[in-house]
C-alpha cells in the first residue's frame, strides 16, 4: 500500500466518526503523549565513586558555569513591572545575553516564601509560572539548571520584606533547620514542587533533563544539635528522592563551617560553596589590584573523612564592587585547582533595570551595560571549561597566565588566545596564535584583527568560509560609580547608539567585503573598503566579495541570526564624568581627563581654570577617544595654592556647566551656579600627604570592627584634625589589628616627583605590649608589602621610616575575603626593589609575635593622625 492511498483510507474512517470522537480521540491521544513527556528525560550527569561529576552518555567530566538570575522573583520581579517591562520578555531578552555570552549553567534561590504556603504546600501563582517560562528559555538555549529551592529569605532587599505566605516567612531561617513542623513543611514543599509539571516544557521538575542536580538550600545557618542538622539533611534529600529524582543532590558545607562534619556524614552526592574574595558592600568602586584575593580557593574540610569523593560546586561568586575586568577568568582558574566543576556568577544584572544597578548593589554584570565585565566572564567560562580538574598554575603572578589565558589588572583586561577563539575584555596588543584559522572573537575595544570606536561588546562568528556573522551592542559609558548608593532615579551607566568605525582583519573576508543587517528593524547595508566600514549595533552578515549564504536557519550555538537584543538610551541629555586629581606638583603642566556623554560630534567642550592667585583660563578639551577629553592645564596657571574648575558643553544653542549638570551660558550675567572641582597645587619641597583620617574615610580594617568602642574618628589637640583609633579587646585567630587605605590617586598627580621623596612618615600613638609590633608599609601594584617595623609609645610622635628600609613582608588580604576560611595572608615573591611609583596601598598594623597566644589583660590599640611622604 502506497503512503497516498494509506492517508486516503484514514480520512474516509474519520468521516464516518460523530464529531465528538474525534475531539475525544484528539485530547486523550495529547493527554498520553503529555504524560508519557511529563515521566521524563534521561539523566544527564551522575557523580562516580571518586565525586567526580561526570556525563552519563560519555562517561566525561562534566564542567558548568553561568550566573544567578532572579526575575521571576522578589524585587528582580518587581523592578521590572514596574519599568513597564512584561517579565516574560525580561527573561527572554536576559537569556538571550546569558546565551551569547556561552553560559551553559544556571542557579538561583528559589523564593520559596513566594510559592507556597506554611504547610508546603505549592501555590500555582505568578511567580511558579514566570520560574516555569525561564527554565523553559534555558532549556531551549541548552543552558543547565541546578535547583536550589529553598531560600529562607524574606522577598524585600532592597525593600521592606512584605508578608509572604510561605513557611520560610513563619519560621525564618534558624527555626526552619530544627523545628519538627517546620521539616514537615519543607518535605511537603520538596516533594510537590519536583513533581510539579512545566505546564511549558511539560515535564515534571525531576524528570526535567535540563535540571541536572538540586542544591538543597540556600546558605544554612545551623544551631543546636550537631545529630539535628544531619538529620535534617538527609530529611530534606529523602524527600527529593521520594519524587522520583535521582540526580544528584548537594548541600551547602561552607556557611556553617562548625557543622561541617555533621553535613559530611549526611547522604548527599556533593557539596556546595561561595566566594566573595573581596567583601560585599563597600558602597563605592573600589580600586586596586586583588588577584592576590583569588589566587587559591582554600578548602578545610579536606582532614574530614566523610568529605572525600563527593562532588564540589560553587553556588555564587563575584568579585563584589570591582568595576575592571580581570578578576573571572583567575576565579575559574583557583575554583579548577580545588576542584570545583559548577560555578555560577551571583547575580546576572536584569538588562531592564542596569541602567541603574539597583538588584544587587555590590554586584553589577549585564553584557550591554558592563561589556568588559561580561566578556571577561565569558572567558572565564572558557577557562572553567578548559582547566583540568584540580591543575596548579603556580602562585600570582606567575599564573596571571595559565594555558590560553591572561589576566593583567595593569590593563584590567582577561583574555583568551588559540588557534580558534580570540576574545578580550578590553584593547589589547596581544597576536592571535593564528589569525588565519580564527573562527569565534568577542571582544570590547581594538586588537590585531578588529579595531572598534565604539565602547560597547562586539561577536564576530565564522559560518563557513568567506562568511561571518557580526553582532555589535551598543555604547556604555559608566557615569557615576555603579556601587555607591543605589536607586531607581539614578542613572550609572549611560546607553549610546552612535555610528562606529570598524575595521576587521581577517583573511577569510578580504578587504572588500559586503555588510547586511540581520535584526528585525535594521536596515543598514555597506560594503568595507580596506577592510573598513561604519557600523550601528545590531547584527550582520558579513559576505567575502563575490560570496552569497541563503541559510537562513544557521545558528551560532544556541544564537539564530536575525537575533538581537539591547537597551535603549535611557537619557540622553549632556553628562561629564570627571574625578579630579588630590593635588599636583607646581610649575608644570597636567591634563584634565573627563567622560562626555551624551552631546553630538560638533559640541564643544572647554574647561574654565582660575587659581587662588586671581588668575582665570579657558581650554578647550579634544576628544581622545570615544566619550573621552582631555585637556592640559598650562604651567603658568599652576602655582602653589589651589586650581577651581568647570566643564562646559556647548551643543548646537545650548549650554551646560558642570559639576551639577546646569544648563545655561556660563558667562550670562545672571548665571550664579558656583559648584567646581578643586586640585590643589604643592610647593616645590611640599609634603605629599597619604592617609588624612579628617577626610579619607574609605579605609578597610581587619578585624571588621564597627562598635563605638572599637573603630573611632576621634579628635586631639590640632582643632578640625580627627583621628583613626582602632581598639580590639582580643586579637583573631590571624592575630592582627590593622587596616588598608588606597594611596595611588594620592600620589598619580605629583608622579614626576615621586624619585625625589625619600622617607614616609606616620604620626601615631599605641599601646602595643612587648610581644607585639607595629609594621607600616605600602603595597605594591603586584600585591607585595614593603613594610618596616616602627617603634611607637604611648604619647604621639612622628615616626620617620627611610623607603630604602622597607622590606618585602605578607600582605593581608582586605577586605577579608569570604568564607572566612580563605587565605588571610598573601605570600607573594617580590621581583624587584620597592618603586614608590609602584605603590598603591598604605598598610599600618598590630601584629602579635606569637600568634598562639592572642589573650591579654587589656585590649590593644593604635591611633593614626596622618601618614605622608617627605623629600
Amino acid at each position: 500500500m502506497t503512503i497516498p492511498t494509506y492517508f486516503i483510507m484514514i480520512l474516509k474512517q474519520l468521516q464516518l466518526m460523530p464529531v465528538w470522537l474525534i475531539i475525544y480521540l484528539c485530547l486523550t491521544s495529547a493527554s498520553v503523549l503529555a504524560q508519557k513527556k511529563s515521566q521524563g528525560e534521561p539523566d544527564q550527569v551522575y557523580v562516580d565513586s571518586k565525586g567526580i561529576l561526570r556525563w552519563k552518555k560519555s562517561k566525561q567530566e562534566a564542567a558548568f558555569f553561568g550566573v544567578n538570575y532572579t526575575v521571576p522573583f522578589a524585587y528582580g520581579y518587581r523592578s521590572v513591572r514596574a519599568m513597564g517591562i512584561k517579565p516574560e520578555q525580561a527573561i527572554e531578552q536576559d537569556v538571550y545575553h546569558m546565551a551569547r555570552l556561552g553560559f551553559d549553567a544556571f542557579r538561583v534561590h528559589v523564593w520559596d516564601t513566594e510559592i507556597t504556603d506554611t504547610l508546603g504546600n505549592l501555590l500555582e501563582n505568578e511567580h511558579l509560572r514566570l520560574f516555569d517560562y525561564l527554565l523553559y528559555q534555558l532549556k531551549e538555549r541548552d543552558i543547565k539548571v541546578m535547583l536550589t529551592p529553598i531560600a529562607f529569605w524574606g522577598n524585600g532587599y532592597p525593600e521592606q520584606d512584605e508578608a509572604t505566605p510561605g513557611f520560610s516567612h513563619r519560621y525564618g531561617k534558624q527555626k526552619a533547620l530544627l523545628n519538627e513542623s517546620a521539616f514537615k513543611a519543607q518535605e511537603n514543599y520538596l516533594r510537590q514542587l519536583l513533581n510539579h509539571v512545566n505546564p511549558y516544557t511539560k515535564l515534571r521538575y525531576s524528570a526535567d533533563a535540563n535540571i541536572i542536580g538540586a542544591e538543597v538550600n540556600n546558605e544554612p545557618h545551623h544551631t543546636g544539635a550537631k545529630e539535628r542538622a544531619t538529620e535534617y539533611v538527609n530529611r530534606m534529600a529523602n524527600a527529593l528522592r521520594a519524587s522520583g529524582w535521582s540526580k544528584p543532590i548537594f548541600y551547602n558545607i561552607s556557611e556553617s563551617p562548625r557543622y561541617a562534619d555533621a553535613v559530611a556524614r549526611a547522604k548527599v552526592d556533593g557539596f556546595s560553596f561561595q566566594w566573595y574574595p573581596t567583601g560585599l558592600v563597600a558602597n563605592y568602586t573600589i580600586p586596586g589590584n586583588y588577584l592576590p584575593h583569588v589566587d587559591k580557593y582554600q578548602i578545610p574540610f579536606d582532614t574530614i573523612a566523610a568529605f572525600a569523593n563527593k562532588a564540589l560546586m560553587v553556588y555564587e561568586f563575584d568579585a563584589g564592587d570591582v568595576l575592571g575586568s580581570y578578576m573571572y577568568p583567575s576565579m575559574a582558574k583557583s575554583f579548577r585547582e580545588a576542584g570545583f566543576q559548577w560555578a555560577t556568577q551571583f547575580a546576572y544584572d536584569p538588562m531592564a533595570t542596569a541602567y541603574a544597578n539597583t538588584e544587587y548593589q555590590t554586584h553589577y554584570v549585564n553584557l550591554a551595560y558592563t561589556p568588559s565585565k561580561a566578556i571577561s566572564l565569558l572567558i572565564a567560562s572558557k577557562a572553567f571549561h578548559a582547566i583540568p580538574l584540580r591543575k596548579s598554575f603556580g602562585t600570582y603572578p606567575a599564573d596571571s597566565t595559565f594555558g590560553a589565558f591572561r589576566v593583567s589588572y595593569k590593563q584590567s583586561l582577561s583574555e583568551m588566545n588559540t588557534a580558534q577563539e580570540f576574545y578580550y575584555s578590553n584593547s589589547t596588543r596581544t597576536k592571535p596564535v593564528n589569525a588565519a584559522k580564527l573562527e569565534k572573537i568577542a571582544g570590547v575595544g581594538t586588537s590585531a584583527v578588529v579595531q572598534y570606536s565604539g565602547t560597547g561588546a562586539y561577536f564576530i562568528d565564522k559560518l563557513e568560509n568567506g562568511v561571518w556573522r557580526l553582532e555589535v551592542m551598543p555604547d556604555a559609558v559608566h557615569i557615576r560609580d555603579p556601587f555607591a548608593k543605589a536607586s531607581p532615579a539614578k542613572e550609572v551607566t549611560r546607553i549610546q547608539w552612535e555610528l562606529q568605525e570598524m575595521h576587521i582583519a581577517l583573511a577569510d573576508l578580504g578587504k572588500e567585503f559586503s555588510i547586511q543587517a540581520l535584526n528585525q528593524g535594521n536596515t543598514r547595508k555597506a560594503t568595507a573598503l580596506n577592510g573598513q566600514f561604519q557600523v550601528m549595533p545590531g547584527s550582520y552578515l558579513l559576505l567575502r566579495k563575490g560570496k552569497s549564504y541563503g541559510k537562513t536557519n544557521t545558528k551560532v550555538g544556541s544564537v539564530a541570526l536575525h537575533e538581537f537584543v539591547a537597551p535603549q538610551p535611557l537619557e540622553n541629555r549632556p553628562f561629564v564624568a570627571h574625578q579630579p586629581l588630590h593635588e599636583v606638583s607646581a610649575n608644570r603642566p597636567f591634563s584634565i581627563k573627563a567622560q562626555v556623554a551624551g552631546i553630538s560630534p560638533k559640541a564643544k567642550v572647554a574647561v574654565q581654570l582660575s587659581n587662588t592667585a586671581g588668575m582665570y583660563k579657558t581650554v578647550a578639551m579634544e576628544q581622545k577617544e570615544a566619550y573621552f577629553y582631555e585637556a592640559t592645564v598650562p604651567a603658568d596657571i599652576v602655582i602653589p595654592g589651589a586650581i577651581q574648575y568647570r566643564v562646559m558643553v556647548q551643543d548646537e544653542e545650548k549650554h551646560y556647566t558642570f559639576p551639577g549638570g546646569y544648563e545655561g551660558d556660563p558667562w550670562a550675567w545672571d548665571y550664579y551656579h558656583q559648584d567646581a572641582w578643586q586640585v590643589f597645587v604643592a610647593s616645590e619641597k611640599g609634603k605629599l600627604q597619604l592617609f588624612n583620617p579628617t577626610t579619607d574615610r574609605a579605609v578597610f580594617v581587619y578585624p571588621n570592627l564597627w562598635k563605638s568602642d572599637e573603630r573611632q574618628l576621634i579628635t586631639a589637640e590640632k582643632s578640625g584634625q580627627l583621628i583613626l583609633k582602632l581598639t580590639a579587646k582580643e586579637l583573631p585567630q590571624e592575630g592582627v589589628l590593622g587596616f588598608q587605605y588606597y594611596i595611588k590617586d594620592k600620589m598619580s598627580g605629583r608622579e614626576n616627583e615621586l624619585n625625589g621623596f625619600g622617607k614616609l612618615l606616620i604620626r601615631m600613638k599605641t599601646n602595643a605590649t612587648s610581644d607585639t609590633e607595629v609594621k607600616v608599609g605600602l603595597i605594591s601594584r603586584e600585591g607585595i608589602t614593603y613594610a618596616a617595623r616602627v617603634k611607637a609609645g604611648e604619647n604621639y610622635q612622628d615616626i620617620e621610616i627611610p623607603l630604602n628600609a622597607l622590606q618585602p613582608a605578607a600582605t593581608m588580604l582586605l577586605p577579608r575575603p569570604y568564607p572566612g576560611f580563605q587565605p588571610f595572608w598573601f605570600e607573594g615573591k617580590a621581583n624587584h626593589q620597592f618603586e614608590l611609583k609602584h605603590a598603591e596601598k598604605l598598610e599600618v598594623r598590630l601584629e602579635q609575635l606569637n600568634r598562639n597566644n592572642r589573650t591579654g589583660a587589656a585590649a590593644l590599640s593604635f591611633e593614626v593622625e596622618a601618614v605622608w611622604l617627605e623629600k
